[in-house]
């Protein structure tokens, strides 16, 4: 069997098109098209149902596409293993990296992680937690770095970086700030039901820290105003920053600050920073490299925020 067929049809799969599919993989259409003619001959069935702007896996082509990943994913492994054993540094890795703070961490491990592996190639991509598991699930990423809480893990494998809490934060004009503290020292705790009639930025919704506030209030059984929903963590710091609202926010965002006051919340929320990989699947030694620089920088960030 054709393992460049395999990905061939892999990437038909992916694209739902034959014409974006030739593109990303650098041949002509009519050849992408002829392959794909040639399989379905010689397995007596067609693949795709082929329309002008989508193409969509027959019954036949779902079991093909999922078992060429499987074939695919072997030959990494197998490629992973041997350049472990005869320590060849060189290859390549898709890895995921949540918005906003993956690229941020990715930026400052990156240059260390070059000057060891200069021959491995990384290709990073930005999404969020639930389609970077999806992705890691069907082998279209070797490693992801998540943010969640323990019970949304699937049946990958996981490995934990570290636990990171959620805080409250205030502005320092806030009738109840003087009771709060500073990044770097114990925070004094509080209910978040002391802030029932205030107004609080949030992550939209679909974000793990989203899922997070929208327990939190559920527990306290309260419905405060809400001002601001955003995509952005450091969003929601800025508008407390400014004396705007409050806001429920990881502590590495946290700032030692003379605008904000911080507060540990009473159910005292966390969450985790896992690596994630496809379950059964080999992870290569560059691969650990990677996680060790991301796990260094994760604990040396928290390190800098709360005792």
């Amino acid at each position: 069997m054709d393992l460049k067929q395999l990905e061939y049809m892999i990437k038909i799969a992916e694209e739902n098109n034959i014409t974006k599919a030739a593109k990303k993989l650098f041949i002509t259409q009519s050849a992408l098209n002829q392959q794909l003619l040639r399989l379905e001959k010689e397995l007596g069935t067609q693949l795709f149902l082929r329309s002008k702007r989508n193409w969509h896996l027959t019954q036949a082509g779902e079991i093909y596409v999922e078992n060429a990943k499987k074939m695919v994913r072997i030959k990494l492994d197998t490629y992973n293993q041997i350049n472990d054993l005869i320590e060849i540094k060189k290859g390549q890795l898709r890895i995921g990296l949540t918005p906003e703070r993956g690229p941020e961490m990715f930026a400052a491990i990156y240059p260390i992680f070059y000057k060891k592996y200069p021959n491995v190639k990384i290709e990073p991509f930005e999404m969020g937690v639930k389609q970077q598991q999806d992705e890691i699930t069907q082998g279209n990423l070797d490693i992801g770095f998540l943010t969640l809480q323990s019970f949304q893990k699937t049946n990958d494998n996981y490995l934990p970086i570290c636990t990171e809490e959620i805080i409250l934060a205030v502005p320092k004009a806030h009738r109840l700030a003087h009771l709060g503290g500073r990044i770097g020292e114990k925070l004094p705790e509080i209910s978040l039901s002391c802030f029932n009639h205030d107004s609080f930025a949030i992550m939209q919704k679909g974000s793990t820290l989203r899922e997070i506030y929208d327990n939190l209030i559920s527990e306290e059984d309260f419905d405060p105003n809400i001002l601001l929903e955003t995509r952005s963590v450091h969003n929601l710091y800025h508008m407390v920053a400014e004396g705007i609202c409050c806001s429920v926010i990881p502590s590495a965002y946290a700032k030692d600050s003379s605008t904000v006051s911080y507060f540990t919340i009473t159910q005292k929320p966390v969450w985790e920073v896992y690596v994630s990989y496809q379950k059964g699947s080999y992870l290569s030694n560059v691969a650990k490299d990677l996680i060790k620089l991301a796990t260094d920088y994760w604990t040396k960030k928290l390190s800098q925020t709360i005792v």
